[in-house]
């Protein structure tokens, strides 16, 4: 598969690229170079190799989840410029 220059416009597009008009030609070889290597990849015989859920085989030592200071909503609303209901008040971001 390669990839011709309309191709790399929307890429650069859709991923929110800027590439300015003298690197397109540049880009879309590094890009052709992306796919190349992904179409090796596909060559190589992976019939008898597992599926890895982690290249690690060491499981993670859990703590107990123990609640050391609940039930102080009140303290740390003090520091709160503002609040409401027992909550944070913030700026709206969302329109």
């Amino acid at each position: 598969m390669a990839v011709d220059n309309d191709t790399v416009r929307r890429i650069a597009f859709l991923s929110r690229l800027k590439v300015e008009p003298d690197k397109l030609e540049e880009t879309k070889e590094e890009f052709n170079k992306i796919l190349n290597w992904v179409e090796e990849l596909g060559e190589v015989n992976t019939d008898n190799v597992e599926p890895l859920v982690s290249v690690n085989n060491e499981s993670l030592t859990l703590r107990e989840d123990n609640v050391t200071a609940g039930h102080i909503s009140q303290e740390i609303l003090k520091n709160a410029p503002a609040q409401e209901f027992g909550y944070f008040v913030v700026p709206k971001v969302v329109e």
